[in-house]
């Protein structure tokens, strides 16, 4: 019997939250990257009303979202702190949005019991120094 497939988040539904948290930055959303392999994230561009671009990262299988400057191909300890507006807009729309003290704490402070085999196997793999490196990642 193998594990249960990971859960979705809906791609419509990171999106409806992207426009809001626009709307609530006074800005405009700039464009949006699905997921797509080895990516295990959404990132969208949200241009604030102060002209200062933000990076949203959603988590495909998690109501999760971090804020990072830029796009790259992985992220360990480039995490921003999110705004007061990306944290009511996101977390109105249903996501969680860790503060960066979480996502730049050691993932060994976190109780990983929960996790399937695979994951353990994945974490012990690729060690990703932070919470936020585990979270949003390109592993294949």
């Amino acid at each position: 019997m193998g594990e249960a497939p990971l859960a979705v988040i809906e791609v419509g539904r990171c999106r409806a939250a992207w426009y809001a948290a626009a709307l609530a930055a006074n800005g405009q959303p700039g464009d949006f990257a699905e997921q797509a392999y080895p990516y295990n994230f959404h990132s969208a561009v949200i241009v604030d009303g102060d002209g200062r671009q933000q990076v949203v990262l959603f988590h495909a299988h998690q109501p999760l979202v971090a804020f990072v400057a830029e796009r790259r191909y992985g992220y360990t300890d480039e995490f921003l702190e999110p705004p007061g507006w990306g944290v009511a807009a996101l977390g109105d729309a249903g996501f969680a949005v860790p503060s960066t003290a979480q996502l730049l704490s050691a993932v060994g402070e976190w109780d990983t019991s929960v996790l399937s085999p695979s994951e353990v196997k994945q974490i012990a793999y690729w060690e990703p120094p932070t919470l936020g490196a585990l979270l949003f990642n390109a592993w294949d």
